[in-house]
């Protein structure tokens, strides 16, 4: 997957800047951007509004961050042109702006800023539930149907190449599969 190289630099980013931090304020600045939310704008600010963010977490495309002590996250998507920025309060907002997370670390107030600028990502609030083959592993259920890429340190090549081998597309086909 070309784009696994850039979800996971986003990743890296939000664990370094926002791990920890408390959400002061939500604003959604256009409701498309949660059209994978089913509560709606309303619902997403007021959950969100005082939660703190733990660890950010990736799979495959997906990205999330846990929030109220793991058992909820922040699923993002990027889409084909979404950003997730950590930015200062005082720069001006991006042309394509949609949502904006107002938190601290204690020392500071930032933002993060997500992105789009074609609206085919987005961000809602998902259940986390166990993973089968890791217990204590936590994903949202909306990501299970995703199989580990090699950068997670459960991914398996043994598994993975029996699971190949028994298939009976091209490999192209089998590698596109993200299941």
């Amino acid at each position: 997957m070309p784009e696994l190289p850039e979800v996971e630099v986003v990743r890296r980013g939000i664990e370094q800047w926002a791990t920890n931090a408390q959400i002061i304020a939500v604003e959604v600045l256009d409701p498309r951007s949660l059209r994978r939310h089913v509560g709606g704008p309303e619902d997403f600010i007021a959950r969100l509004t005082g939660q703190r963010l733990a660890v950010g977490q990736r799979r495959g495309k997906y990205l999330w961050i846990p929030i109220d002590e793991g058992y909820n996250a922040v699923v993002v998507h990027l889409g084909m042109s979404g950003q997730l920025l950590i930015s200062q309060p005082d720069i001006p907002d991006q042309k394509h702006l949609k949502i904006r997370i107002t938190y601290t670390t204690g020392e500071s107030i930032q933002e993060l800023r997500f992105v789009d600028q074609r609206i085919f990502g987005g961000l809602y609030l998902d259940s986390l539930l166990p993973t089968q083959d890791q217990p204590g592993e936590l994903i949202p259920s909306t990501v299970m149907h995703i199989g580990r890429d090699p950068l997670d340190e459960h991914f398996d090549t043994e598994v993975i190449f029996l699971k190949l081998r028994k298939r009976k597309s091209s490999l192209k086909r089998a590698l596109l599969d993200q299941s």
